[in-house]
């Protein structure tokens, strides 16, 4: 059973712009409120009587999905959905993936995935993603499909529908699954992008990956077959093998069509009918592959079931250990009783892991540790232990998780901790009977593609909530135990243990320790005593703001306060149940010696958890019991960022965990070590791919080397101290100023009440280091010849980067838009040449950043990943493309298949406030990014070729960019930071 919340028109309004008629947006102050609109219930269809997915299920169905079947046995389920306003996803489903391959078809699903977009019935070859562009859908993310073990799903999110778009595009989505071509040319253009993909997933990762597989699921198909297949498989495709294995499972008696949006369910209905009653299938159905079972080994105990074990060498990757007890998966029916068990085990897993977590909080022997039950793929029900050692004692990391599994598996839990966690359960069962107004249509058919492949069914959130509630009492200590004893009770054990060096462990020693009795450890047992906000102290003498103004932008007003805090408030009804909450304070990257960088880094891991007020990171974990609210941290260039999404009841107490974070920070030494230590063991993480080296190093040279934006060595973190981290995260809490935005679903009398007893009772700010001064922005100097970095994975793996440096600021934003236009154009085009025309890269793309609050640092960055002699040829392409871009305007033609989907991207956004709240960083600071808010539709999308042209002249030129490849072990590196 999985929840499906109900949804409705969000916020439908205009946002005036200077241009003509444009799509609804969120804006109130040209159109007035909106009212909610609900779904459309129509007369039952086929099959809507007995809805095919509640068959033998006492599950309440959920009203708004309408079920059909149609005569050649195609299932489909339509709803009515208004978020975003105008849009229409498609999920067509079908019930095969890898796990139905032979042996000599491994590969093949991934690959007729592929083969599908590349020509059918009403698609000439090579035009789908033109063809969907026109629509306005964005390939990638609302044009996309995806292949696991046990299902392909192809998926595309329709903005702007129409009944005119809405035939055009079930009538090209038919035509891919029904009737697509599978031509010599069609398998000699896709095989080396598939190739191209298997090679950029390789790697450290994928090799712990393939490990895992074959280790845990030993004598069963899951331990071979991955997606992406193999290159001896994949080689030998031919055309007719690739339509066997289509015609094998591509029928409608093997599919399921899902469509969540803004249209009436009749009419998604009537489409549904009209483009898929006429497919036939030829011959009978073949019936599903058996996945097999765990199997215990010959030999083995069964009173003590550890079976395979494996220790995996991987010198980059922090030392790992999984193992699993693994069960039988059986099809279930899933009814209410199934249910109740399955928030029985939540429960006894919940107790655990915050177990686990106080005792890796409190330091010992492992850095992080958790237990996870999940049914794998039809093949197996298991429950998976992950435990992180620190230091070389794994021995000792694995007795003392081992010790607190085995003390939960002989004493029942306390009433108390049970409470706790099903007020956790609670809340967030809670949650989406208030949002369920605004959960996206792509959300609700994922969730229902998703239930299908697991073989369960949906409820509405309120029915979920419901029996949540009448279980409770079932909740019980002795049956908490019960189904913990079940969750470790399987037919077999396996573990896997990756070490960074050789010797450090065997596949015996695994196995021996995991057969080892252990001493149930009581320890993180203790009765805590109950927190409430009640007893913290007060921030401050509560203030009144000095100055309540309106923006002039839609409803949204600010608050200023004696002490410089500024508040930005928009409450918005039609956001039932949700509040967001962001505060930014001080300078930022910008704000921090560079002689300190290593503790930003240290900040990102650990200021949370530090502490506030009396609280520490425990006391924090009690405080938001059976509440809903965040504390995420992130550093921008010129200001820190907290946020939060939380609820209306608890938007109070939220904003006093963020002021008082500021004013009344406590410095517990715990979270800063355990900080170190994590941060030390990701380090080499990043050389195992290129990708890692550029997550690890591209921002570092992007901003001219600057130290504050590369990623400390071991060393550089081994310096760092828990005074350092107080004296530099103290200061940076105290100065600069502090902005805050509540944007949701609030009632403003109280969010100013609140306001006044924390973020007006704060201390006057201090300015930062630096306030006044303009920043010192370093940028890359222009070069033809490339930093090479190296990394440690597969000698086949490469990447590539060139950019160009562009520029920064409000005054600029209106260009910054016109270059995402730009660099849509120029993705485009790199796809064809590199992807399509060369297959040397999988995903190549282009990317503009442009820092709003900075004067400079913005750049434009082609990107990809391919095969190391390609480096040249990429490098080559992406340079023709530039200077074709300089020489030439694009056509008309060519600049409305990215203007439509960028219309479309940014229609959609502002349907929420989350947009807006984005865009309005920083306004309390600098009014002028009110106004900019106005024309953000129109910088978007209203453009011509000729100033597509003109920028491309004036950034693009080969004389402005420099380059950065990524190459295997071997040749000359460059290292960051020295």
């Amino acid at each position: 059973m999985k929840s499906s919340p109900r949804a409705a028109r969000s916020l439908v309004c205009l946002l005036l712009l200077t241009q003509a008629p444009i799509p609804p947006l969120l804006a109130k102050e040209a159109a007035g409120s909106a009212t909610p609109a609900t779904g459309t219930m129509v007369a039952p269809s086929v099959g809507q009587a007995d809805p095919w997915l509640y068959r033998g299920s006492d599950i309440p169905r959920d009203p708004e999905w309408h079920f059909g079947e149609l005569g050649n046995g195609l299932k489909y389920a339509v709803r009515k959905n208004g978020v975003p306003p105008g849009q229409v996803s498609i999920r067509i489903r079908v019930d095969a993936g890898s796990l139905y391959e032979t042996d000599a078809e491994r590969g093949y699903a991934h690959l007729l995935e592929h083969m599908l977009f590349r020509q059918s019935k009403y698609l000439p070859e090579g035009t789908a993603i033109a063809a969907f562009q026109r629509l306005g859908a964005t390939f990638g993310s609302d044009t996309n499909a995806v292949t696991s073990t046990t299902q392909t799903v192809f998926k595309l999110d329709l903005p702007n529908a129409t009944p005119t778009s809405l035939d055009e595009t079930f009538k090209l989505m038919t035509g891919m699954v029904t009737a697509p071509t599978l031509s010599a040319s069609n398998l000699k253009s896709d095989l080396p992008i598939v190739l191209a993909e298997m090679r950029e997933r390789g790697g450290a990762s994928k090799r712990v990956q393939d490990a895992m597989q074959k280790v845990l699921y030993a004598g069963q198909p899951l331990a071979n077959r991955e997606p992406i297949g193999t290159v001896e498989s994949l080689t030998s495709a031919t055309p007719a093998s690739v339509r066997a294995f289509y015609s094998r499972w591509y029928r409608p008696d093997n599919v399921a069509v899902i469509v969540a949006g803004d249209v009436d369910p009749a009419m998604l209905e009537s489409y549904v009918k009209k483009w898929f009653t006429d497919w036939s299938a030829k011959g009978k159905r073949t019936p599903a592959p058996s996945f097999g079972d765990p199997a215990l080994p010959q030999g083995a105990d069964p009173k003590n079931p550890v079976g395979e074990t494996r220790v995996l060498v991987e010198p980059d990757l922090p030392p790992s250990l999984m193992y699993a007890t693994l069960r039988p998966w059986r099809q279930v029916t899933d009814n209410i009783v199934y249910n109740q068990g399955l928030m029985t085990d939540a429960i006894a897993q919940a107790i655990i892991n915050r177990r686990l977590e106080s005792k890796a909080r409190a330091g010992g022997s492992f850095l992080s540790a958790s237990v996870n039950q999940d049914d794998v793929s039809r093949s197996a029900d298991a429950t998976f232990v992950s435990v992180t050692p620190l230091g070389d004692d794994w021995q000792a990391a694995l007795r003392d998780v081992r010790a607190v599994i085995a003390d939960a598996l002989t004493r029942a839990p306390t009433q108390a901790e049970i409470d706790r966690e099903a007020a956790e359960l609670d809340v967030a069962f809670q949650v989406p009977v208030e949002q369920q107004r605004i959960l996206p249509g792509s959300k609700l058919a994922d969730d229902l593609v998703n239930a299908l492949d697991i073989r369960e069914t949906v409820a509405a959130p309120a029915d979920v909530l419901r029996i949540f509630r009448e279980s409770q009492p079932l909740f019980t200590p002795d049956a908490v135990l019960k189904h913990t004893r079940q969750l470790f009770t399987g037919t077999v054990t396996r573990g896997l243990f990756t070490v960074q060096e050789a010797g450090k462990a065997t596949d015996k020693q695994l196995q021996m320790a995991l057969a080892e009795p252990v001493k149930a450890d009581a320890s993180v047992r203790a009765v805590l005593a109950p927190v409430s906000f009640e007893k913290l102290p007060a921030i401050g003498a509560p203030a009144k703001p000095i100055a309540d103004t309106q923006t002039g932008l839609l409803e949204i007003e600010q608050l200023t306060f004696a002490n410089g805090v500024k508040a930005l408030l928009w409450p918005v009804a039609e956001e039932p149940g949700r509040v967001m909450v962001k505060t930014r304070f001080g300078g930022g990257y910008r704000s921090v010696d560079p002689k300190d960088a290593a503790y930003i880094t240290l900040g990102n891991y650990a200021l949370v958890g530090s502490g506030l007020a009396t609280l520490g990171q425990d006391d924090l974990d009690r405080l938001s019991t059976g509440r809903k609210m965040g504390f995420d941290f992130e550093v921008k260039d010129a200001a820190f960022e907290l946020s939060a999404e939380t609820r209306p009841q608890d938007l109070a107490d939220q904003l006093y965990l963020f002021a008082a974070k500021l004013d009344l920070p406590q410095w517990d030494v715990n979270p800063f070590t355990r900080a170190k230590a994590a941060a030390k063991i990701q380090y080499a993480t990043f050389a195992t791919s290129p990708q890692g080296v550029l997550s690890r190093d591209l921002q570092f040279y992007q901003r001219g080397e600057d130290p504050r934006f590369a990623t400390p060595t071991p060393d550089e973190i081994e310096a760092t101290t828990a005074e350092g981290f107080k004296r530099v995260w103290s200061k940076q809490l105290k100065e600069g100023p502090v902005e805050v935005q509540i944007f949701g679903d609030f009632d403003k009398v109280a969010a100013i009440a609140a306001l006044e007893k924390t973020f007006g009772a704060l201390k006057t700010r201090q300015p930062y280091a630096g306030a006044g001064t303009p920043a010192k922005i370093n940028v890359p100097k222009p070069s033809d010849k490339p930093v090479t970095l190296v990394h440690h994975g597969d000698p086949d793996q490469a990447a590539a980067v060139i950019s160009w440096p562009t520029g920064g600021g409000v005054m600029g934003i209106r260009e910054s838009r016109q270059l995402e236009i730009l660099t849509q154009l120029f993705t485009n085009r790199l796809m064809d040449a590199v992807r399509e025309k060369l297959g040397v890269s999988y995903a190549p793309y282009v990317y503009s950043s442009w820092p709003v609050d900075l004067a400079a640092g913005g750049s434009i960055t082609a990107m990809a990943q391919l095969d190391p002699k390609s480096v040249p040829i990429f490098f080559q392409t992406a340079d023709e493309i530039a200077q074709n871009l300089i020489n030439n305007p694009p056509t008309a033609d060519e600049l409305a298949l990215v203007v439509e989907p960028l219309r479309q991207q940014v229609t959609r956004a502002a349907s929420s406030t989350s947009f807006f709240m984005s865009q309005l960083e920083g306004a309390t600071s600098d009014p002028s990014r009110i106004g900019t808010v106005r024309s953000v539709l129109s910088d978007y999308t209203i453009t011509t070729p000729q100033a597509m042209q003109a920028l491309a002249a004036r950034y693009l030129g080969k004389n402005n960019s420099w380059r950065l490849e990524v190459m295997p072990e071997g040749k000359e590196s460059k290292v960051a930071g020295k």
